[in-house]
């Protein structure tokens, strides 16, 4: 017997009741909900430029002169730390175990650095922003000692030829940075600080206070510096300043702090330990000496940046003022906006 609430082809009645799709009613979803609707008049617009570049300028020139403040020296050495008979293939000799790698080089004060005097060294042409170097880590490694079997993303330098982990694992742990600085004035020893150097959110969040360094630098592949496998990876600062890897190819990290003063004319002797291979990809090192003000190290971008912006608001400050005075315009009036009539009446 056929059923009757059901037509022939097996559809639902037209009476029978359907599932609307319309969305819910709100003021959010039908764009109700109250917003602020300003109106550019001549005088806000103006206005608004004019503050900008009142604020702005002074920023601007405060920074600069800062800027101009810190008292900065750099040495390129790789090139000067190569004698002639070695510079003709610079690769086989920063690779040989045999060659001397020490090199002095003396430098005469000419402004007065007051302590601390931080000491930078500066890479150019090395890329850390390359995607497979970046990722080549493990975190869990870094602060968890029950982790230290973790070394999923290290290869080809996560473990030994016995097939024991190293702890840290990876790339960029593996290329740590080993070329060393001593300073002295008149066969007096200048101490350096190297404590404080990292992040301190990397040393209590990053790196573990009880993992300590397994089998580092002991692979078929031997980078650069070694690590003391006493001390754990939250006191190895060298280490977690060179694990912040840097965004662009030529950078500088911090490498330690001279708390004495350095006076005109003091002759300098720096004695460099020129270990890190650059000569393979056409790197370049250098040794930064650098002082501080309250905006940090040198840096005119800052305030040059700040006085364009500033300037080139005055200047559409400037410019709207002449085209509302040579060329008025009548304002609208404010009533004829959709938002300020009756919504009974629009059409």
């Amino acid at each position: 017997m056929m059923d009757m609430t059901s037509s022939k082809d097996g559809q639902s009645p037209p009476n029978s009741k359907k599932t609307s799709k319309k969305p819910k009613y709100s003021k959010f979803s039908q764009q109700e909900l109250p917003a602020w609707k300003p109106i550019l008049t001549p005088g806000w617009v103006i206005a608004t430029f004019t503050a900008i570049g009142i604020i702005f300028i002074p920023i601007g020139l405060a920074s600069l002169f800062s800027s101009g403040k810190v008292v900065e020296a750099e040495f390129r050495y790789d090139e000067t730390c190569l004698s002639p008979d070695v510079a003709k293939d610079a690769v086989a000799y920063i690779k040989s175990d045999t060659t001397n790698k020490t090199c002095t080089h003396k430098w005469i004060v000419e402004q007065k650095m007051q302590a601390p005097v931080f000491i930078y060294y500066q890479l150019e042409n090395y890329y850390q922003n390359h995607r497979r170097y970046v990722k080549s880590r493990n975190d869990k490694q870094l602060w968890r000692k029950s982790a230290e079997l973790q070394t999923d993303h290290c290869d080809p330098v996560d473990k030994t030829e016995g097939k024991e982990p190293i702890v840290p694992c990876g790339l960029i742990a593996w290329s740590m940075f080993n070329d060393t600085y001593k300073f002295s004035i008149d066969n007096k020893d200048l101490t350096i600080n190297k404590k404080n150097i990292a992040w301190g959110s990397d040393k209590n969040s990053k790196f573990g206070h009880e993992v300590y360094p397994k089998n580092f630098q002991s692979g078929g592949l031997i980078g650069g510096a070694k690590l003391n496998e006493s001390v754990p990876l939250s006191e190895q600062e060298d280490l977690i300043v060179w694990m912040r890897t840097a965004a662009l190819p030529t950078f500088r990290k911090l490498y330690g702090k001279i708390e004495s003063d350095l006076e005109v004319n003091d002759e300098i002797e720096i004695l460099i330990q020129n270990n890190y291979n650059t000569y393979e990809f056409q790197g370049r090192k250098k040794l930064v000496l650098s002082t501080t003000t309250w905006i940090g190290g040198k840096n005119r971008f800052l305030g040059v940046a700040y006085l364009c912006v500033g300037g080139l608001s005055l200047f559409c400050a400037i410019g709207f003022i002449l085209l509302y005075v040579v060329k008025p315009r009548p304002l609208g009036d404010p009533s004829y906006l959709s938002w300020n009539r009756n919504p009974g009446i629009l059409k």
